[in-house]
Parts: C-alpha cells; structure tokens; sequence
C-alpha cells in the first residue's frame, strides 16, 4: 500500500501549529504563547520591585520555572519541526528565543537572577512574531512599507533640523552667554533641541528679553516640526493602502521563510512546497 503523499507527518503537523497561523491549532499556540509572554514581563516588572519580591518570592520563583519550563519545550519544538535547525538557531528570533529561555538555568549556575532580569525581558520582542496573524499582517505590511518609501524624506527633514539646532543654539549662546547657563555652543544646541521637541527640561532657561522671545519661537515652531514627520508616512501609507499586499502565516518548513503570499504553492526563497 502507498503512501498518501498529501498526508502530514507529525514533523509537518508541528510545523504547520508553531510556525503558522492558518489553522485553528495554530492561532490558539499564538494566543497561549502570547499570553505566556505576558505574563513572564509582568512577573519580571514585579520581582524587579523589593517590597513585593520580599513578599511574594516564593511565587515568583515558581511562576518564573514553569514559564521557563514551557518554553523550553516550545524551542526544542520550534528546532525539531523545521528541516534545517541550524538555520532557525542562528536566525533572528532563534537567538530571541534562546536567551530569553536561558536566564533561569543560568541563575542556578552563576547566580544572581536579579543581574539576568535584562534577558528575561526580551522575551517582549517575541511579541512581534506573535503578531502575526492574518488580520495584522497586511497592516503591518502597509505600514513598513510606508516607512521605507518615507526614509529619504525624513532623512532630509531631520538634517534640516539638526542644521536650524545647531543655528538656534548658537544665537542662544551669543545672546544669553554664562550667566543663563548656555556656556557653550553645544549647550545652547542641546537647549534648542529640548525645546525645539516640546521636551522642555528646565535646567538651562534664557533670561534675558530677546532670549524669552525667540524661545516661544522655537516652541512654537516645534509644534509645526513634529508633524511634518507624521504628515510624510501618512502620505506613504495612503499609497499603500491603494496596492495593498495579501499575505498569509505560511512559513517554509525548510527556510523558515515566511510573508508569502495568499496562492503561493512554493516557497519563493528555496522552493520548498508549502
């Protein structure tokens, strides 16, 4: 009897559940990670605050091992189901993935958990490749390219910036001088990038008339500054928006390679069928 060559073996099954968000299976791994992502940030933000680490450490601990737990299982998963593992090991997300599953065992061996609190916290970038499922990903597919097609534009409009700072700055040195706290040139520079932001820190203020006056210019015309920005990737993405891209969550159980689009039968990087 043959083999029924549309029929999935385990490896493809396990694939199609981690790597892809097309079936019902797979959607409920993206929840349930999602949510164990979540959570482990928010044992991390809490265990970082002394009087409830004293309190509720023991909780903590325990939380902390079985989230670190499940997702032990999950890489080693994510390595077995896939042709290549060098390739998902050495990949991005594969590195995302390793150290923000190893902070734990490292603390048995090194010790200090605390010092390790900045790896656990990673695993907040996990997040982007939860997201996505198919309602986000022509969205987010939009939006990078409104981004890119935007990058010489903003370039251009923050080197116009930089430039009107720096000549800010040092008109605010020559009109104010030491006694107001602009002692130099790159002082008044960063002054007028504070201002020019709407940051406003306070520490360095002009004094004399002259000085006031063109400070509620250079507020004022950061107001105008910060949406110019906004203006630019608006205009892109409207762009997109008329030649929208459709793709799904199928991803290459070879290459891993994932953004194909709605039809692909073949992977477009190495081939492989979908």
């Amino acid at each position: 009897m043959k083999p029924n060559p549309n029929k999935q073996n385990w490896q493809d099954k396990l694939h199609e559940i981690i790597y892809e968000a097309d079936t019902k299976a797979g959607k409920l791994f993206d929840v349930v990670l999602l949510w164990l992502i979540l959570a482990s940030i928010v044992l991390v933000m809490l265990e970082s605050i002394k009087e409830f680490d004293a309190k509720y450490h023991a909780f903590f601990n325990i939380s902390e091992w079985v989230i670190t737990i499940l997702f032990t299982f999950e890489y080693v998963a994510r390595i077995i189901s896939v042709k290549k593992p060098k390739d998902y090991i050495f990949s991005f997300y594969g590195v995302i993935d390793l150290l923000s599953t190893i902070p734990k065992y490292l603390s048995l061996i090194f010790g200090g958990g605390h010092a390790l609190v900045a790896l656990r916290a990673m695993r907040l970038m996990r997040v982007f490749r939860i997201l996505k499922l198919v309602r986000y990903i022509g969205e987010a597919n939009k939006l990078g390219q409104a981004l890119k097609a935007s990058r010489f534009k903003i370039f251009v409009f923050i080197l116009a910036v930089v430039v009107l700072c720096i000549i800010i700055g040092s008109v605010m040195y020559i009109v104010e001088g030491d006694e107001s706290g602009f002692t130099s040139i790159p002082q008044g520079v960063y002054w007028a990038i504070v201002t020019l932001t709407t940051v406003g820190y306070g520490d360095i203020a002009p004094q004399s008339p002259f000085g006031q006056f063109l400070a509620s210019l250079v507020m004022i015309l950061g107001y105008g500054i910060i949406a110019i920005p906004t203006g630019i990737v608006t205009v892109e993405y409207s762009k997109q928006s008329l030649n929208t891209i459709h793709t799904n969550t199928k991803s290459c159980s070879n290459c891993s390679e994932g953004n194909h689009k709605d039809d692909a039968k073949f992977c477009f990087r190495c081939g492989t069928e979908l």
